[in-house]
């Protein structure tokens, strides 16, 4: 971890059991001031939902949602400064390399998609069903 890093994403009980280097974002929006991402995220042996993956499968992969309620201020790449949900709309899909809580209090994700600095309250993962 570096000096700006307070906590990595395997240090929230939230991620407990899942794997968000082998998952992917397809998309980005805002609902009531939260900042919703849509990913599918690869469930581990030890979470609760886990299912041994069909035969065409190689893993547990499962829809679902990260909230951060109580977004104030979303950046991304070279955004110009606006409203959260513009901004959240305009921010790309693909696999993500990595989610941490800086020093400063912001989330930072990391991904195909860039840099995100997100000033919300602790993310939620939340699974969808099928």
């Amino acid at each position: 971890m570096s000096a700006t890093t307070a906590a990595d994403w395997r240090q929230f009980r939230e991620f407990s059991a899942v794997d968000l280097e082998q998952s992917f974002v397809l998309s980005w929006q805002v609902e009531s001031a939260s900042l919703l991402i849509d990913i599918d995220v690869l469930l581990t042996l030890e979470h609760p939902f886990y299912e041994r993956p069909r035969a065409s499968e190689k893993a547990c992969i499962r829809p679902a949602i990260i909230e951060f309620p109580c977004c104030v201020a979303l950046s991304a790449g070279d955004s110009a400064p606006g409203a959260v949900a513009d901004i959240a709309e305009g921010i790309g899909h693909g696999a993500i390399k990595g989610l941490q809580r800086l020093v400063d209090g912001r989330y930072e994700i990391q991904g195909d998609f860039g840099t995100v600095l997100v000033s919300a309250e602790r993310p939620l993962l939340k699974l969808r069903g099928p």
